[in-house]
C-alpha cells in the first residue's frame, strides 16, 4: 500500500491526542495572515500555503506535523507540496480546519 500524503484527523481526535495531551507536535496553519489574525488554534504557527515549499526547513521531521487551514482543503494541498519536496515527517490534516475546531467549541485565540 502506498504511503498516504497525510493522515486525516478530526477536531475531537486532535484535541484528545495532541492538544489536551500536550503531546509533542507542530501545528502549522497554512492560511493567509488576515485569516490567522481573525481566529487561530492556540500554538499554531503561520506558514501560508504559498510559502510552504520555500520554508520547508521550518517543518520538523522529529515530531508529527498537523496541518490546518480554514476547512481542510489548503492543508491537504500543503501536504502534497511537502511530500513532493521529499518531506519525510509524519503529516496530519485537521479535517474541518479552524472552522470545525471553533464550531466544536474548542479553545481558540481571536485577533
Amino acid at each position: 500500500m502506498a504511503d498516504p500524503l497525510y493522515t486525516p484527523l478530526n477536531a475531537a481526535d486532535y484535541k484528545s491526542t495532541f492538544f489536551d495531551a500536550d503531546a509533542p507536535h507542530a501545528l502549522i496553519d497554512v492560511r493567509e495572515p488576515d485569516e490567522y489574525a481573525q481566529a487561530r488554534i492556540p500554538g499554531a504557527v503561520l506558514i501560508p500555503l504559498g510559502q510552504v515549499e520555500a520554508r520547508l526547513a521550518e517543518f520538523p521531521t522529529d515530531v508529527p506535523v498537523v496541518l490546518v487551514c480554514r476547512s481542510g482543503g489548503r492543508s491537504a494541498m500543503a501536504a502534497e507540496i511537502l511530500r513532493g519536496a521529499q518531506f519525510s515527517g509524519q503529516l496530519y490534516n485537521l479535517e474541518g480546519g479552524t472552522m470545525g475546531w471553533v464550531q466544536a467549541g474548542h479553545p481558540h485565540d481571536k485577533g
